[in-house]
């Protein structure tokens, strides 16, 4: 038994099975993927954890028109590069097979369906309970989910007109959800601007927000050599700009626009706007200005919520973010997190970028288990007592 916050944490007594693993990896994305092939590469028994059914679905549920912005050659994960041409983008589908087939030739261990609830100390340990009827014990975790789990729509959403259709980006799939008249796009920021870009094929559209700027000319896809080695050795958090994105980014900013141009946006007939901040007193979308504006729809590019509330150790801080040097929770011996924005520099959330990170926290992990005289390989309860009754006879 444990405590937290001076609250007793006891197991679920209707949980049957307690499984054991070295490491439990939580999430089956590309951060859990690229720490899986580190660990079974050094023969570490471990799982990963995926909330689906299947790899991949999270990029599937993406918007259909969804590229990537940086090319094949540069969006492979540790072993297995990107198929296809080295100079195209890849679309969300593209990338969704490329991490079931990477998950299937690496042969990595994957628990699917398992959501994790809670994630606590036990000991020199860890205890991760899951949605079923199981819960497993580790000598370490890596958090590999990413930290925005949750859609962000303000609070006064609520207060709109019901007659004005409603779509975050994380549920948007194409423009046939958009029905006939103007629409606004809240969120200014790559996503805001791509989307905008869509709907204005067949709309009036209002893009609101700030001005997140836009990546140089010389840093998009004609150089993408350029735009990661920028990444990987200037916008780091050794750097003062790196650490200047890094506030931008972690205080809810957008990040530059990267494929769209301002001059795009301006040429599409997409009219640039302020901040929504409200409803109006008729249920309308009312911008910073005190300006209404009567339209029909609003996708929500807001971006989504940061959630570690099911971590239930002193890790966080004030504004949800983890506490960690680069991945590693120095007060926590045994926790790794993986894709967090600049875990330690601009790519550390992107495909080609997380298996950086991944070797990192792979040599971590090898060291402290070095240091461990615990090997049990993963069982349950249930095989453990099946193995001690063929050894006793009884």
């Amino acid at each position: 038994m444990t405590r937290y916050n001076g609250i007793k944490y006891v197991p679920d007594r209707t949980v049957k099975r307690r499984s054991w693993a070295r490491v439990i990896v939580i999430g089956g994305g590309q951060a859990g993927l690229a720490i899986g092939h580190f660990l079974k590469k050094a023969g570490v028994d471990f799982l990963i954890l995926e909330s689906g059914h299947r790899i991949g679905d999270s990029w599937r549920k993406r918007w259909d028109s969804l590229r990537l912005f940086s090319s094949v050659l540069h969006d492979g994960l540790p072993g297995i590069p990107f198929p296809g041409d080295p100079r195209s983008f890849p679309t969300k589908d593209e990338v969704a097979n490329y991490l079931e087939d990477y998950a299937l030739k690496q042969e990595l261990p994957i628990r699917f369906n398992t959501r994790v609830k809670s994630l606590h100390r036990q000991g020199d340990g860890f205890v991760v309970m899951t949605n079923g009827r199981e819960y497993f014990e580790a000598e370490q975790v890596v958090v590999a989910t990413g930290p925005y789990q949750k859609l962000r729509v303000p609070s006064w959403a609520a207060e709109l007109d019901p007659a004005i259709v409603q779509i975050h980006a994380g549920q948007y799939k194409n423009p046939a959800q958009l029905p006939e008249g103007d629409v606004l796009v809240v969120g200014a920021g790559n996503t805001g601007a791509e989307l905008a870009m869509e709907a204005a094929a067949g709309h009036k559209v209002w893009l609101s927000g700030r001005d997140v700027g836009q990546v140089p000319s010389f840093a998009r896809f004609g150089n993408q050599r350029l735009f990661w080695f920028l990444g990987r050795r200037v916008f780091t958090l050794k750097t003062p700009v790196g650490r200047m994105i890094h506030a931008s980014v972690r205080s809810g900013h957008g990040q530059p626009l990267v494929r769209i141009r301002r001059k795009e946006l301006l040429k599409a007939g997409i009219r640039r706007v302020g901040r929504t901040v409200g409803a109006s007193s008729n249920g309308k979308p009312r911008l910073a200005d005190g300006r209404v504006l009567d339209v029909t729809s609003i996708l929500w590019c807001t971006g989504f919520r940061l959630d570690f509330s099911w971590i239930h150790l002193p890790i966080l801080a004030d504004d949800g973010y983890p506490l960690h040097e680069f991945g590693r929770v120095k007060s926590q011996p045994g926790l790794y997190f993986l894709a967090l924005p600049f875990q330690r520099d601009m790519t550390s959330t992107l495909l080609g970028g997380v298996g950086r990170d991944a070797a990192l926290v792979a040599k971590w992990i090898l060291e402290r288990r070095a240091m461990s005289s615990r090997g049990r390989r993963i069982e349950t309860d249930e095989a453990q007592s099946v193995r001690e009754t063929r050894m006793t006879g009884t």
